[in-house]
């Protein structure tokens, strides 16, 4: 008997504009809960982690998210948070490789 194969495993990288996305929602979302009266200043880093976290779902099935082009390599991980939630626009490079090229927030214009 064979031993079973081992799962792939992704190496997950956010390029420099996912990284800048990241750095523009927290900084959102921080100036919200500043200016709001019941502001809970714990949100930015809670909506960072949660996409953080969800991207790790990468690491294994990759090609388990929705394509998000006409090719099978570009897909979205849809990302719950609150009311609403993130949407992470990646790249499967190669079999080792998976690069985040771009985090939106659900009800942003340009979100696909």
């Amino acid at each position: 008997m064979t031993p079973a194969a081992p799962f792939a495993r992704h190496t997950v990288v956010f390029s420099r504009e996912a990284e800048e996305d990241l750095a523009r929602l927290f900084d959102f979302l921080l100036e919200r809960e500043l200016a709001s009266a019941a502001g809970d200043l714990d949100v930015p880093a809670r909506a960072l982690e949660a996409i953080r976290h969800a991207c790790q779902l990468l690491v294994h099935s990759p090609f388990s998210c929705r394509k998000a082009g006409a090719g099978s390599f570009v897909r979205e991980l849809v990302i719950p948070f609150g009311a609403q939630g993130y949407v992470a626009l990646f790249e499967i490079v190669d079999a080792q490789t998976v690069v985040i090229g771009a985090v939106r927030h659900q009800r942003e214009s340009d979100c696909h």
